[in-house]
């Protein structure tokens, strides 16, 4: 299990979580799993930027994000040289430190307004 330090998020985690995760999980689904309801309006497809975070600590040992990836994070909120889509990054053995930022963009709720 690898531990993934969530700093703390106002909203979704106002104190902070220490959590634990199996190599090979998505950022997204590890959040998921321990209540940390973290956005992903696209259902994980890499369609939209609603669960980007902000890899502080342990960026370096993802694997690279793939080209669609690096499409959409052009179009987040707060994007930063160390920001994934949290869909698409998968846990590996390193420990993490990742920020969840405060605003997302949801075209899909926008719209719907």
């Amino acid at each position: 299990m690898t531990q993934i330090i969530v700093l703390p998020h106002v909203e979704l985690c106002p104190e902070g979580a220490v959590i634990e995760a199996p190599e090979g999980t998505s950022l997204c689904d590890a959040l998921l799993d321990h209540h940390i309801e973290i956005e992903h309006a696209c259902e994980k497809s890499c369609a939209c930027t609603t669960c980007h975070v902000v890899v502080r600590e342990g960026f370096n040992t993802l694997l690279p994000a793939e080209e669609a990836e690096e499409d959409l994070l052009d179009k987040a909120w707060g994007l930063e040289p160390n920001s994934r889509l949290s869909c698409q990054a998968i846990v590996g053995s390193t420990p993490l430190v990742i920020e969840i930022p405060r605003y997302t963009i949801n075209m899909v709720k926008e719209i719907k307004k």
